[in-house]
């Protein structure tokens, strides 16, 4: 199931990981993916990226901060490398920023 995640240069739904791995013949469920995948999250080897209204995609830990590009067709989420920057500017005075994550939503290359 590893080799989902190390195969794939974004983040995953658990029937996206489930798909890759019957493409090797090997023989798991569903529930099989997401008691693995709670396994791998407890073990800090994936994280889960939360996107507003949708269900959870996972990804290894340990990358570059990144964003995410969501496609309102198809729903896959990509990574988006870099940064905007400049998040305390645009904070309010007097507050401290303790993380961010910002999605862009649209439609991917396959889908224009």
């Amino acid at each position: 199931m590893k080799d989902a995640f190390r195969g794939s240069d974004r983040p995953l739904a658990p029937q996206e990981v489930l798909d890759s791995v019957l493409e090797n013949d090997q023989k798991i469920g569903i529930a099989t993916v997401y008691r693995n995948i709670k396994m791998l999250i407890e073990q800090e080897w994936l994280i889960p990226v939360e996107i507003p209204g949708e269900p959870s995609r996972y990804e290894m830990n340990g990358k570059r901060h990144h964003h995410h590009f969501v496609c309102r067709v198809c729903g896959r989420v990509f990574d988006i490398e870099g940064c905007p920057g400049q998040i305390e500017a645009m904070t309010p005075k007097g507050f401290l920023v303790e993380d961010h994550e910002i999605f862009l939503y649209g439609r991917c290359e396959e889908c224009r």
